[in-house]
């Protein structure tokens, strides 16, 4: 059964960042945009670039190794060379935790 996991503090984040995270053996990218925190798969699905690494613009972020985009708030592709979604997770703020449902 999934549960929240705390995963950072929102002082940890700023607007705009993005942090990778690593929960049960996942490695995840989280993102703060807009006063809203996103979380998605780290792992480029195209070569395995490192999501959290890659530049931000809007709701898209780019893969520093080969310049496929995602969408951060659903994990879908948003331009190639990348063809797989990445997974999505839920994302809640309790107080000044940022938790995540694994």
């Amino acid at each position: 059964m999934a549960q929240f996991i705390k995963v950072a503090s929102t002082n940890e984040l700023a607007a705009g960042a993005a942090k990778q995270i690593d929960v049960e053996g996942k490695s995840i990218a989280l993102f703060h945009l807009d006063g809203n925190y996103y979380a998605i798969g780290n792992e480029c699905t195209h070569r395995g670039g490192p999501l959290a690494e890659g530049f931000i613009e809007g709701d898209t972020v780019t893969c520093p190794w080969h310049g496929a985009q995602f969408n951060i708030k659903t994990g879908a592709v948003a331009s190639a060379p990348a063809s797989k979604p990445v997974a999505k997770y839920n994302v809640r703020v309790q107080g000044d935790a940022v938790e995540l449902e694994i």
